[in-house]
């Protein structure tokens, strides 16, 4: 099977090719082919440009400036944006002018997409009318992709804070975690809906192989928890005192805007992923830490 796969050199593409790169064959939209290369097997095709006409049984789509590396200024904001809507936009149009349609189409979202919920539990089919930015970069985000859906399966990853040794959230907070001045951030009390890398890999690949996938899904632990009892799982398995705040007040000046992303309480159920059978490996924070940080 091939599959064209954009965001490859990410954090969830590169896990992804790594564990299924003998399982398909990967073409690699980037701009460093050379520099990517040198991260994977020799196998792997890269590709500056998109083709004219699509050759590919799937398309998944990961790029995006990442979110909440810099302030939220005007430019930022754009980027992040664009950087998301632009390759999608060029995905679908190349599709829809191609004869040979994927069998699916996998673009990335994110639990962004439902707002500040509070202790409301949402899922999939929650009604969600929501004006903060995050929001609306999913939404638009989503529906250019949702213009494929009457010519192949469209799938939307809402995905939640991924835990990974070699990147994400978890690689930022180790250290100050590791050196005894980790801490709940505000309240403590806003849920954080995550997921281990190995269960967001295996999601996606159980939207290739099972047809019954469609729509958005919530790439989410099924286990609801609080950025406090997160805090405390990660300085328990660390072995270090979890005694510090980090105020709101302080995060909102240090961050800008960007500091809603931490304070926002998002209470998500991947409820379409366990209606269709999927089977989490690391649905606990302690187990899940224990086999990221060994």
């Amino acid at each position: 099977m091939k599959i064209l796969i954009t965001g490859g050199s990410g954090l969830i593409g590169r896990h992804f090719i790594k564990k299924f790169g003998d399982q398909y064959q990967f073409t690699l939209l980037t701009r460093s082919p050379e520099k990517c290369s040198e991260v994977f097997s020799s196998n792997i095709k890269f590709i500056k440009a998109l083709p004219k006409e699509n050759s590919f049984d799937v398309i998944i789509n990961l790029a995006g400036e990442p979110i909440a590396d810099k302030r939220w200024t005007k430019n930022q904001k754009q980027l992040i944006c664009q950087s998301r809507w632009h390759i999608t936009q060029q995905l679908v149009d190349m599709v829809e002018h191609s004869s040979m349609k994927p069998l699916c189409f996998i673009s990335g979202s994110a639990v962004g997409y439902y707002g500040d919920t509070g202790e409301q539990t949402v899922t999939e089919e929650s009604d969600v009318t929501q004006p903060d930015f995050a929001h609306s970069i999913c939404r638009e985000w989503e529906n250019i992709a949702l213009n494929l859906k009457e010519q192949t399966r469209v799938v939307l990853l809402r995905t939640g804070v991924v835990l990974a040794k070699d990147g994400g959230a978890l690689k930022k907070m180790y250290l100050p975690f590791y050196l005894g001045l980790g801490g709940k951030i505000g309240s403590g009390e806003q849920w954080m809906p995550w997921i281990h890398i190995e269960d967001m890999i295996n999601a996606i690949e159980f939207s290739i192989s099972n047809n019954m996938v469609k729509g958005a899904i919530n790439c989410t632990s099924p286990t609801l928890m609080t950025n406090l009892a997160f805090t405390r799982a990660l300085g328990g398995q660390l072995k270090r005192p979890t005694f510090f705040t980090v105020p709101a007040f302080l995060i909102k000046v240090l961050m800008g805007q960007v500091a809603e992303l931490l304070l926002t309480s998002q209470k998500v159920s991947p409820e379409k992923l366990l209606s269709l059978g999927f089977h989490f490996i690391q649905p606990e924070i302690k187990s899940a830490l224990e086999n990221i940080l060994v």
